[in-house]
């Protein structure tokens, strides 16, 4: 298994957009996304003469073993490895020392770091393909910084604010750091996260196709009208439905021991109030904290977040 997907350069140069699935190994939406995607892009020239393509595009499966094996991760979450201290860590420790995500995620830094060697973008843009074990989960995640909301604004999916505040060692918080640069490139980087749907859902890949379509049309790599398919109607369809903006208001953690379980027939952004019953774990009943839309309640055996609870704002 190769973790290059695929890669796709046009003559003029131009943002470097990396995109990544299966960082959780469980998703694999992502990456059957980015292998319609590097069809759609092959074909394109055969069909539309006038087709041009500004920048390079690189797709990537993130964690390779847990991918293979099917699982969220082998031993950790590699989606929270993303901090300075575990960086320190990794890079001091003896190869015989590391987890399989801390390999994982040396090498992610290499492929990216050395394509940002090779090509020298001046902007770098991130988006980060996930799925939900819950139904219904169509949103978007900016990191901070007002290009990256734009960014996100434009993946034409519900937009969560502040779901990084809660949350450390995302790859979303590494790529606003800018924590990729090397020899002085990027310049700029920012990134994104989109979450496409239930894990097992076909659709989930529809949308996760326009998702990247759109990204690339965002930074400039392709035109609006070109790369046109079915599957920004699909995404569109079922985003019509749902919050434009919400913040977040709450995350339930999990810790180790806790044996916490989400009560049965949760969806992504339903509705919830203040004190009812929404899981357990070892202490008794978990009970909402307040009023709100839940996001992401936990129907699978590995994860730390219980559920989060979001709010919508009036824009």
């Amino acid at each position: 298994m190769n973790r290059i997907i695929g890669t796709y350069t046009g003559p003029g140069h131009g943002a470097l957009v990396v995109v990544l699935g299966a960082v959780h190994g469980n998703e694999p939406a992502g990456v059957r996304a980015l292998e319609e995607v590097f069809r759609m892009l092959e074909r394109e020239p055969g069909v539309n003469p006038n087709f041009t393509f500004q920048g390079k595009l690189m797709g990537l499966i993130g964690n390779q073993a847990a991918f293979a094996e099917g699982k969220r991760f082998i031993h950790c979450d590699l989606n929270r490895l993303w901090t300075p201290v575990n960086l320190r860590r990794i890079h001091q420790a003896r190869p015989e020392e590391l987890r399989t995500e801390d390999r994982e995620l040396l090498e992610l830094l290499h492929v990216i770091r050395a394509e940002i060697q090779s090509y020298r973008p001046e902007a770098l843009v991130i988006l980060d393909l996930h799925t939900t074990s819950a139904q219904g989960g169509l949103f978007c995640i900016p990191s901070d910084g007002a290009a990256s909301l734009r960014l996100a604004k434009e993946m034409h999916a519900p937009v969560i604010l502040g779901m990084l505040d809660g949350l450390d060692g995302t790859l979303l918080h590494f790529a606003a750091g800018n924590h990729f640069e090397i020899d002085g490139y990027p310049k700029h980087a920012l990134g994104v996260a989109f979450e496409s749907g239930q894990h097992e859902d076909p659709l989930s890949v529809s949308r996760s196709i326009a998702a990247i379509i759109n990204c690339l049309r965002a930074c400039g790599c392709i035109q609006p009208e070109d790369v046109d398919s079915r599957h920004e109607t699909i995404l569109r369809s079922f985003a019509d439905h749902l919050p434009k903006v919400t913040r977040l208001r709450h995350i339930h953690h999990i810790r180790p021991g806790d044996d916490f379980s989400m009560r049965p027939g949760y969806v992504n952004f339903q509705p919830i109030q203040r004190g009812e019953y929404l899981a357990d774990d070892v202490t008794g009943p978990v009970l909402a904290p307040e009023d709100g839309l839940i996001l992401m309640p936990l129907y699978q055996p590995q994860g730390t977040d219980g559920f989060f609870v979001v709010k919508e704002l009036e824009l």
